[in-house]
């Protein structure tokens, strides 16, 4: 079964960083790709970033270009997610996920991590 542990949520002040980590075990990656999103309270989830595990192709949400950079570690089997020149509107529960590159599903979710920005 396959588990994404998440790490390196907390509060930061506007225009700060923070770098989140995610854990991954229980199957080989190789033909996974693997996403980061966020829901804020009253909110839809949204999609920050996404990575493929073998190549290492990246997608970035909108809302994150230029200030969000998301990378793996094949020898660590951890997906970081660098955050950079955050912004209050940045505060969400940021999840990573694990998809099937030949599906458009996301199939496992980790438990969530807060991110709060202050002003």
């Amino acid at each position: 079964q396959v588990q994404l542990v998440e790490s390196g949520g907390g509060l930061v002040q506007a225009g700060g960083s923070l770098r989140l980590s995610c854990a991954a075990s229980g199957r080989t990656f190789s033909s996974y790709r693997m996403g980061w999103f966020r829901q804020a309270p009253g909110k839809e989830r949204e999609f920050v970033a996404a990575i493929t595990w073998s190549v290492g192709n990246t997608w970035y949400g909108d809302s994150v270009k230029g200030r969000f950079t998301i990378s793996r570690d094949k020898a660590k089997n951890t997906v970081y997610l660098q955050m950079n020149s955050l912004k209050p509107e940045d505060t969400a529960v940021y999840s990573c996920a694990a998809g099937f590159i030949g599906r458009s599903e996301y199939t496992d979710w980790s438990q969530g991590t807060q991110v709060t920005v202050s002003s």
